[in-house]
């Protein structure tokens, strides 16, 4: 069986972040959302080399971004998936990302009061590969940014890896999904619903009747990329504690 992620650090490591300023923000604002970003499960969000800009997500966002995991790897309460928040937190000076993922990792573990351990489940997963004709994506021009925007009918990536495409993707699928295209670089693409929709709907909606069906149409044929379901141990983040956050 595929690992389909690993996540290295131990919460022990987290709760001993908040004391060392390297891995901590200096300032952080955690706020109940102010606006609804549309189209989008996750809110936004958009880092600097000096800070982190979220609107409207969700604990869940947090997490997900902080440990590199996706919605089905995160067992907790219902809330963690629909309470949203703006959050705006800043380092004293610029650091690398990942650098940032630790800092939003101690946040957690102070705000949210986050505490978890890891468990191994077998589950039904989407496995991504390249369909039998090869792929569709357009690589990215070197050193472009990252970008993506969603709409009713589909999604405009930038400069998006498959490994980030497969993370966002397990959104909607609500299943783990890994990538095994072998595909290594940055790509532009559209993905565009309509041709896939039931006959008559106006727009994608997540309570059709086979909405994975037409997600993994759409893959197919837009982007010649394919979606094989396995079952996979999967690494579960189990929520042993978490509350609401404090706000300051």
């Amino acid at each position: 069986m595929h690992r389909l992620f690993t996540v290295a650090l131990i919460p022990a490591l987290c709760l001993a972040a908040i004391d060392d300023p390297a891995t901590s923000f200096a300032v952080a604002s955690v706020k109940p959302s102010r606006a609804e970003v549309k189209f989008e499960h996750d809110g936004k969000t958009e880092t600097t080399p000096t800070g982190v800009n979220m609107q409207d997500v969700t604990a869940a966002t947090c997490i997900k971004w902080a440990y590199g995991v996706q919605d089905s790897q995160i067992a907790g309460p219902p809330w963690l998936q629909s309470e949203h928040y703006d959050i705006v937190a800043k380092a004293d000076g610029p650091v690398p990302l990942e650098q940032l993922k630790l800092m939003m990792q101690a946040l957690l573990a102070d705000r949210f009061q986050l505490a978890f351990h890891r468990q191994n489940k077998q589950v039904r997963s989407y496995i991504l590969t390249a369909a039998k004709g090869g792929h569709k994506l357009q690589e990215s021009a070197p050193g472009a940014t990252t970008s993506r925007q969603n709409s009713a009918n589909g999604t405009v990536a930038k400069a998006m890896t498959m490994a980030e495409f497969a993370n966002f993707i397990a959104g909607p699928l609500q299943t783990p999904v890994v990538d095994m295209t072998g595909l290594k670089g940055k790509y532009d693409f559209v993905l565009d619903f309509t041709p896939y929709l039931p006959q008559g709907a106006p727009a994608m909606r997540v309570d059709f009747a086979d909405t994975n069906g037409i997600i993994i149409s759409a893959l197919q044929g837009e982007l010649g990329l394919k979606m094989e379901s396995k079952s996979e141990s999967v690494e579960v983040l189990m929520i042993d504690y978490i509350e609401r956050p404090s706000q300051n």
